[in-house]
């Protein structure tokens, strides 16, 4: 059910301060990224699982860590290799000849935020293991299904598909993940920053600020942020514009769309657009936050055709052109 009015100031302001603690806090060790950062805290704050994907070394894997030291919860960092089998995300039985029985060894999804690092490098066996951990946030061993405990997020990081030694993602995978963030080089002051922190060896240790009660409360709270129709027919249209573009006056992008977003994208922006809300200081959704939030909830959704790969369109491209002719309320 939709909130039918904004969340008490009081309450907004609380969480808001909340909020800007732990962005100080990743700050300290993360320079700039702050479009990286704040998705983050969206993934943390609706309990969606995000994909950052950019070139080695743009602190993808450093931020991830950041958020989990300053929330105080269990934190998994897994590798994935070509080599990486299931049994080592999930876990597996061990036999005990001395009891005469099978144990469970539990695997590092057991956690409440697992970074699953260069996610793109295991084969689709690991992916299928950890689809169901990340839709149903269960798991499976022999014949024992396992509750993960909440909150339970998987942020992944991913080196372009074209690089080297990399696989593409099972499409339903993909779109298990609430968001798909782009990380893009630092400007020339930041990596000025990161460079004489290098030089010196200057490294701070994240404290936490907030506990993993803290994460679950906030989640209410942004559930409970308001939502106008006239904003959430807004969100609609813009997602129903990537199937059927020609309803929106948009006929030359239906060559270029194979596939449009799902009514979970839908949610997706919704979700997205209340936590941007919330770390905002705002106990209500505005068509800016679902502006601001469109290109990552929508850009891994969308099937582009060869038309559009031979013209050199993108998906952001396309999402471009649908929020530029989309009415906004």
């Amino acid at each position: 059910m939709l909130a039918d009015k904004p969340v008490p100031e009081s309450v907004v302001f609380k969480h808001k301060e909340q909020i800007d603690r732990l962005r100080a806090e990743i700050a300290r060790v993360v320079v700039g990224q702050e479009i990286m950062v704040t998705r983050l805290l969206v993934g943390a704050l609706t309990g969606g699982h995000i994909l950052l994907e950019g070139a080695p070394g743009l602190a993808k894997t450093t931020a991830i860590k950041s958020l989990a030291a300053a929330l105080d919860a269990k934190f998994q960092r897994i590798q994935f290799t070509p080599d990486v089998l299931p049994a080592d995300l999930i876990g597996t039985l061990i036999y005990l000849p001395s009891k005469g029985e099978f144990q469970t060894r539990k695997g590092p999804i057991f956690a409440n935020f697992v970074l699953a690092d260069e996610i793109n490098r295991a084969p689709s066996k690991v992916q299928s293991a950890l689809l169901e951990a990340m839709q149903e946030r269960q798991v499976t061993i022999g014949e024992t299904t396992w509750k993960l405990d909440a909150p339970f997020l998987v942020m992944a990081t991913q080196n372009p598909i074209e690089q080297e030694g990399t696989y593409p993602l099972p499409e339903a995978q993909v779109d298990r993940f609430m968001l798909k963030v782009k990380i893009d080089y630092p400007s020339f002051e930041d990596e000025q920053e990161i460079f004489n922190r290098g030089m010196m060896n200057e490294g701070a240790a994240i404290k936490p600020v907030l506990a993993a009660s803290d994460v679950l409360e906030m989640q209410k709270v942004v559930e409970s942020v308001y939502l106008d129709n006239s904003v959430r027919d807004y969100i609609l249209n813009v997602t129903r514009a990537t199937r059927a573009p020609e309803t929106y006056n948009l006929a030359s992008l239906k060559r270029a769309i194979d596939f449009g977003a799902s009514p979970r994208a839908a949610l997706a922006v919704g979700k997205g657009a209340k936590a941007l809300a919330l770390i905002a200081g705002r106990g209500y959704v505005t068509p800016q936050d679902v502006k601001d939030i469109a290109h990552d909830a929508l850009r891994h959704r969308i099937s582009l055709s060869y038309e559009a790969e031979a013209d050199e369109l993108t998906t952001d491209v396309i999402i471009d052109k649908i929020l530029d002719v989309v009415p906004v309320p």
